[in-house]
Formats: structure tokens, sequence, C-alpha cells
């Protein structure tokens, strides 16, 4: 007995080394995979081959399949019971093999086939099939039949450059393997063993005649009822390979280039939403197709969930033949105005603006350069929040002036603006205006951050970048640089505030939506951008040519703003932010200034600021004056006090601000001037130039010097200005007081006098090219 058991156990030690001498390749398939891009549901958005040229997805569990019955059936009923090697299998196949005198059958199972597709298919020899043998024992000691079944699916030829069982279902069929028919998995079940079968030709007759015999075999066995059969049978056989989804190829592409470092990528589960990339792909396109009629070929959208910021569309251009693989989204673009809620945000905190607070829109030069609003108008003065609504040019740069450039690009850049590599100096005032380039990427982000810090009850920053992959966590330990207030005020104007021109005709469907939206276009039109905030969605557009070229009718009116009001309407209503009244305060204010109410204004309201933003000083507008019995004139009170006066509170903008103000206010009353020539005050305002203001002129198309035009305004109407520079007369201006000159290099003196004897006087210097 005991011999017995010491040969059973020398037999069994000897299987053991005899299994372990040969060792399986971990993992057992090297080869790559296609990079494979899914939806937050798993939706397959898109895919490109492996590095090989072969489609090739990644391993998926097949279990419950009905390729997995059709296989299993079709090429190795004793599959689940077998060890790996089916003893039945091959005695049956060495019968036949002796009597046809050569291999006609190897009687594999699916675990030694998938052993000799690892192998790459050697040639069959007997020596070759021990050694599948073995390897297929070892297999299944150390993986679970699932496994197996999964490995060989995903690495069995297909026909073509397509390997593996998912790949194959989208190619040949256009559909996921979960929903295949009975006939499309039987047409798959017999490929792996004749994968040049698919190909056109009289090869498809076997094909047919394979696959109709399988499901006869899998009625008979209960699979498929008789009427589902026929059914199956009458089902035609694939012809051309399909072509996969591309919803977001740019998105694929991107994935691939920052991932194509790290070893074994290719499931990329992402952010998106089947649905939503679609239907937003679907209505960029057809607005593109209207755009690319006056010369303009691209487009591109991002749609975040404004809370996560996690991407749910990526569409990083259109369908179109002219730098159609570009992807917008993270291409760095001229910003247009789409800086400037941020910078009012900012100033509001820092208490040097104020909502209501009238800020100056006047013709401005700061040395040569001249900013100007897009209507080619000024309106004088107007409220902060009206001037960031309407997106007026000049009040945004002299904000900038006062904030500081660096200050604001320091912001910028904390913000999660990751394209300002200059010192915000180089950037100039330009800066606020489109000077600096952005991404459609970080734009969103940062307005989706605007949304977030609205609602922030901590410190903690809520700006951050937005995010495709599912497990990327958004903590941010910085403490936020834009309060809770600020952002809520500045999403408040961005709403409320009715816009002239082709904007309004949108403001119905904004206020109606309670949508935070800001239009922008790039100098030279080469960039139209619209960008919309709520708590829910954050969505930002992008229309243009990739290549840079401008087109006059490039406005972001008429293309971006349309796409994104569009898209916003089929992605429904979401709740307004709740207004965060622990981090406001009221403040009193004059009705007419919109400043902290002085004891000279006449009347007050009251409005919303930050909570922690400092004291802003008392309104300088309203003073008390003194006026002669008929109220026409200003008076100077004497000691004796004869005169019969009239003491009043009067609203008095600066003599600059009130000649555009009056034009847009009628009822606007202008302070009556002094009686007499002993003015408190002058009533004329020069423009340009700044006092010690350097000045480049460039010279004109035919070589002459180019010119300069000054500008002054006067309190009034009828008031007349004589111009001089350096002492020499260069003439006389009324009611529009400009005048041109071609001074020459070097440092010069303007004066001018009006007819009460006013005088005003500026220093500057007009470079030399060799200067600038």
């Amino acid at each position: 007995m005991r011999d017995k058991f010491r040969y059973i156990c020398y037999i069994a030690a000897g299987i053991a080394i005899l299994l372990f001498s040969f060792s399986l390749s971990t993992p057992l398939f090297k080869t790559p995979y296609s990079p494979v891009l899914y939806d937050r549901n798993n939706e397959l958005l898109g895919a490109v081959t492996a590095t090989d040229g072969q489609w090739r997805f990644p391993p998926q569990n097949v279990k419950d399949s009905k390729f997995a019955t059709a296989i299993i059936e079709y090429e190795d009923r004793r599959f689940r019971f077998h060890p790996g090697i089916d003893p039945v299998a091959i005695i049956r196949a060495g019968i036949q093999n002796i009597k046809a005198g050569k291999i006609v059958s190897g009687g594999s199972t699916i675990t030694m086939q998938t052993i000799r597709l690892s192998r790459g298919n050697r040639n069959r020899t007997f020596f070759e099939k021990f050694i599948e043998m073995i390897l297929a024992l070892r297999l299944e000691v150390t993986h679970s039949k699932e496994d197996i079944l999964a490995i060989y699916a995903s690495n069995a030829p297909f026909g073509g450059n397509v390997v593996g069982l998912e790949a194959a279902a989208w190619r040949w069929f256009g559909r996921s393997t979960d929903e295949l028919s009975w006939a499309e998995a039987a047409t798959l079940a017999v490929l792996p063993n004749g994968p040049g079968l698919v190909h056109p030709g009289k090869n498809r007759d076997i094909l047919k005649q394979k696959r109709d015999a399988l499901l006869d075999h899998l009625a008979k066995q209960g699979f498929i009822v008789e009427e589902a059969l026929r059914l199956a049978k009458s089902e035609p056989l694939p012809l051309e390979p399909k072509q996969l989804p591309r919803l977001a190829p740019h998105l694929l592409s991107r994935i691939v280039t920052e991932q194509k470092t790290k070893p074994g990528f290719s499931y990329i589960n992402t952010t998106l939403d089947y649905k939503i990339q679609e239907r937003a792909g679907v209505i960029l396109n057809r607005w593109a197709k209207r755009f690319q009629s006056n010369g303009v070929m691209n487009a591109a959208c991002l749609i975040l969930d404004t809370q996560t910021g996690e991407t749910l569309a990526y569409i990083g251009n259109v369908d179109t033949d002219v730098a159609g693989d570009v992807d917008i989204i993270n291409a760095p673009r001229s910003s247009g105005s789409l800086l400037k809620p941020f910078l009012y945000a900012a100033m509001l905190d820092s208490g040097e603006l104020m909502p209501s607070a009238l800020v100056s829109d006047i013709p401005t030069r700061i040395g040569s350069y001249s900013p100007e609003n897009n209507s080619k108008t000024y309106v004088g003065m107007i409220p902060a929040d009206q001037a960031l609504a309407r997106s007026l040019n000049v009040p945004a740069v002299r904000e900038l002036r006062a904030f500081g450039i660096d200050r604001f690009a320091r912001l910028l850049r904390s913000l999660g603006v990751s394209t300002l590599f200059r010192h915000g100096e180089d950037y100039g005032l330009p800066l606020i205006l489109g000077g600096a380039e952005i991404t459609l990427w970080d734009i969103a982000g940062l307005y989706a951050g605007l949304s977030r810090t609205a609602t922030n009850e901590d410190k903690s920053s809520k700006f951050f970048p937005p995010a495709y992959n599912p497990q990327k966590q958004q903590n941010s330990k910085r403490v936020s640089l834009v309060s809770p207030g600020a952002a809520y005020l500045t999403l408040d104007a961005l709403t409320y505030v009715v816009r002239p021109g082709e904007e309004a005709a949108w403001q119905s469907f904004a206020s109606s939506r309670r949508i935070a939206w800001k239009t922008g276009t790039s100098f030279g039109f080469r960039d139209a951008w619209a960008v919309g905030t709520t708590s829910k969605w954050t969505v930002a557009i992008w229309v243009g040519n990739a290549t840079g070229e401008g087109r006059a009718e490039l406005r972001s009116t008429t293309t971006a703003a349309p796409v994104l009001f569009e898209i916003f309407s089929f992605l429904g209503s979401s709740d307004w932010f709740d207004k965060p009244f622990s981090n406001l305060k009221v403040v009193e204010v004059c009705s007419l200034s919109g400043f902290p109410a002085g004891a000279n204004c006449e009347s007050t309201k009251t409005t919303d600021i930050p909570r922690n933003a400092p004291h802003h000083n008392p309104c300088p507008f309203c003073k008390i004056v003194t006026l002669n019995e008929k109220q026409d004139r200003q008076v100077v009170l004497t000691k004796s006090g004869a005169e019969k006066t009239v003491t009043k509170k009067w609203f008095v903008m600066p003599p600059a601000e009130e000649w555009y103000y009056k034009r847009w206010n009628l009822d606007y009353k202008t302070l009556p001037l002094l009686e007499g020539v002993s003015a408190r005050s002058i009533p004329l305002a020069l423009f340009n130039p700044e006092e010690n203001s350097q000045i480049y002129v460039p010279v004109e198309i035919d070589g002459r010097p180019g010119q300069v035009v000054f500008m002054a305004a006067h309190r009034d109407s009828n008031a007349t200005i004589h111009w001089h520079l350096n002492e020499n007369f260069l003439g006389t201006t009324q009611v529009f007081h400009e005048m041109e000159t071609r001074p020459q290099p070097g440092m010069h003196l303007l004066s001018v006098v009006d007819n009460y004897g006013n005088t005003i006087q500026r220093r500057f210097k007009i470079l030399n090219t060799a200067d600038y």
C-alpha cells in the first residue's frame, strides 16, 4: 500500500513539474489595444486603431452574452466542465487525423485556442499541440472560465484588421456585443476559425451555411424559438466594415496624446454625456454650415456641469475640410472681452468699484493707446454694472489702469488661466480687450468657478479647471481670491441689465432662463466667443477660423450667441443662485451717482456690495451751489450779502463726461456758469494728451508724417476754444472740439483757451521711430 501511495505521489509530482516547467506570459497577450472612449454611462463615443493598425478593444466580460453561448456551442461544448483539455475531443480528432493521413482536426478547446493565439498561431505540430495542452492546464488553474472566455473573445481574429469581439461587433454590425442579435452572434462565433469568410466573394456562401447550421443547433438546444430562428436566418451578412462612432474625436486625440507615455492605457471612461454630446454636435454643425457661407469655417463647444466641473460635451471642431482636425478647445485664442467680469469682481472686492457707481466713458488716450467702444460712441458716464453688461471697452481699460495690469494678470493666473506666460506689463492695457490669449477650456472653467463661488460658504477657492476624468478630484486648499458676494453681483450684472443693439434680441431669453452670459469678439474679427453659466450648466462657444483669418461678418452676437442660447434651450432650465446674504452688505448710495451717499446728495437708494469690501469715498458729484435769483448763473457770495441768492444741491459731472452724458440723458441739468470771471472750477476739459505722455505717430502710406487728433470738451455748448502748440496758433473750434496736427518728434506744449479765459496746458513727447 505504501509503495502504491509513493508511486501516486511521484506521478503527481511529475505532473506538477511538467505543468510548471512551461510558464505563462504575464500578461498573456502583450499586443496593444485600441484607445476606446466611453461616456459616463459606458456608451461608446469613439475609438482609434491600436499602434499595430488593428481594431482591438480591451477585454470585456462576455459571460451572459449571446456570443458566449454561440461560441461555446460551436467550438467547445464541454468548455465549462473540462480542465483546459478535452480528452473526448482529442480522441475524436486523433481518429479523424489517422483516417485523413494528416492533421485535419486539432481537438482544441477554447482554452487551448487562447494559448495558441497568445503564442502567435505557430505551425501545428504534435510538440506545439503538447505545449498548448500543458499551458492550457496552467491557464485553467490561474483563471476562471469567464476570464478565459473574455481573453479569447478579445483576441480572436474576426476578419481584416478586426481583432476581438467588441471591435468586431462595432465594425461589422455597428453595435455593442450586448446588442447583437442571434444571427449576428452566430456569424461572429464562426469567424475566428475562418476570418476570411467575411469578405465579399464566394466564401460568403460558406459563411452563411456555417452561421445557419449553428443557428439550427442553437434552436435544437432550446436557445432559440422557431419563429426567432426563421427571422435570424433571414438576416443578411455584413458587407463593408461600418464606421465607429466619432462623437468626440478631438477629446480622444487629446487623451491619447496626454496618456501615450502611460502603459496599458486603452479603456477611457469619461464624464461626457452621450445625448448632450450628440445633440450639441448637431446644433453646432448646423450653425457652422451657415457661417461657412461667409468664410467662417470652424467652431467649438464645451459644456460643463457647473458644480462639479465635469465635462458633459467636448466638441473640439465641426465637420469641415478646413483645419477640421484642430482641437480649438485647447488652442490659445484672443480672449476678446471675456475677462472683463473678473476685473469687475476683483474691483468690487477691493472697494475700487461699486455696482451702481458711475464710471467714465469718454475718448481716452493713454500714451499711444486709444481704446474705442465697439459702437464708436461714448455715453460720458455709466453705472459700472451696465458698463460690464454692455461690454464697453473704454470703462474697462480705465478700470484696468486703476487696478493695475500686473495685479490683474496675477489674479487671472491664480484663477486658472494657463496661457499668460509673460509679465503682466508686457500685455499692457489691451489685456482686458483681448491682448492676451486664452483657451476655451480655461474660460469655461473660469465662468463655472465664478458660479460656484457665488454660493460658496467656506473660504476655499472654487476655481479649478474642467475635468473629463471621472476619478479626478477637484479639491483646493487655496483661499478664494473672489468673494461669494462679488461673484454673485458679477453674475447679476451679466443677467439683468438690458443690452443694446443685436444683443437685445437675446435678452428676453436670457432673462427668462436666468442665464449669466458674456460675448466677446477679438480684434480683426478673428474670434467670436459666447459663454453662459447657471447653477447647473456652463456653456462656452467659439466661432472663427482655425487659420487665424479674420472675417468682417464674424461677430459674437450673430454667430456664437445664437449657438449658445439654442444649446441652453435643450439643456433645460436650472435654479438661479440663492442670494448670499451673509456675504453681502447693504449700503446707502446716491441715486444719481451710485457712490456712497454724502451730505450733498439730494436723494438716495440702497445697493448691495461685498461684505468685506473697504469703505468707498462718498459721492464726489453732488455739490451745494449758490445761484442768482433766476437760477441761471452761479454767484460768489460777497461780504455785503446784498444779492438775492438760492442755495441748491446739484449733480455736477466733470466737463468731459458731461459733454457726452447730456447727449444721451436729456433730463440732465447742466450747472449754470459763474457770473463774472472769477471761476471756482474750470468748465473746460482736455481728453488727450495726458501730461508727460509719449505718443508714437505712424507714418502715412504716402510717406508723410501721421496726424494726431486732440480732443476737448466744454460745459458751455456755445463756448469757443483756441488751440496752440508750442505757442503757435493752430485754430479755433466750436461745438465739436477736435484739432488735427502733425507735430515733429520731440517735446511739445499744447495749450487750449476758452472764450472765458480758462486755460489747460499739457506737455507730451512725440517719439521717433527709433525710440519706439
